[in-house]
């Protein structure tokens, strides 16, 4: 292998469990892409190979393509299907969850709307009776990227705060996986602000969830 360096690789979710391990460093040379990363990474866990027309790729904690550059030194995460800006609270947390703490983050005198969303865990999924969910996320990314969606908010809807706070760990029916609040000046913004975050929060977060069943158990965004 010509000169180069090292890269740190993160697998979360199924993508852990196929390589059988959380993290490890891979020798590359200069001017590696994702996609010869991907290829080392295949050789080295044939397992993952699967997995890969369901994998996105970020560098350094950001997206990116299959022909894009990765620098010696850099940190590749192999982002699963997830489960999956503006002034206000993003955080992953691995602890209960109160609708409170977001609402507290976005209120205010000037803000006369004011709209929450609470998902919790159901006890059934298609009719299978659900156990528990384990959720794990690549934290310091879901992060990032939920400030991200809370200044698109702001840029789509100006005025509007956004705060969300979403759960890691192992949940039982009825637990709140995520809290989310939106407040603005009228109720209309802030009630487009908390749909468009839950359905971005699907599209880009790194969070993923686990579904146990008394007769199995499956990745969500993988199974069937």
């Amino acid at each position: 292998m010509s000169s180069g360096g090292s890269i740190t690789v993160l697998y979360f979710a199924a993508a852990r469990e196929r390589a059988g391990q959380a993290r490890e460093s891979i020798p590359v040379s200069e001017g590696v892409t994702v996609r010869e990363v991907l290829r080392l990474l295949c050789a080295a866990h044939p397992g993952l190979e699967p997995l890969l027309p369901h994998l996105r790729v970020a560098v350094d904690q950001e997206f990116v393509g299959v022909d894009a550059p990765v620098r010696p030194g850099a940190e590749v995460a192999l982002i699963p299907p997830v489960a999956g800006g503006s002034p206000g609270l993003f955080r992953v947390v691995d602890r209960p969850l109160r609708l409170e703490e977001v609402v507290e983050a976005v209120g205010g005198e000037s803000y006369g709307g004011l709209v929450t969303f609470s998902g919790s865990v159901r006890n059934q999924t298609k009719g299978r009776r659900v156990l528990r969910l384990e959720y794990e996320a690549y934290a310091p990314m879901a992060e990032k990227k939920l400030a991200e969606i809370g200044a698109e908010v702001a840029t789509l809807w100006p005025g509007v705060r956004l705060a969300v706070v979403h759960r890691v760990g192992t949940l039982v029916p009825g637990e709140l996986a995520v809290v989310i609040a939106t407040a603005s000046a009228h109720r209309r913004e802030a009630f487009r602000g908390c749909e468009y975050t839950i359905e971005r929060l699907k599209q880009d977060v790194p969070i993923w969830k686990k579904e146990f069943f008394e007769d199995g158990e499956v990745w969500v965004g993988l199974g069937p």
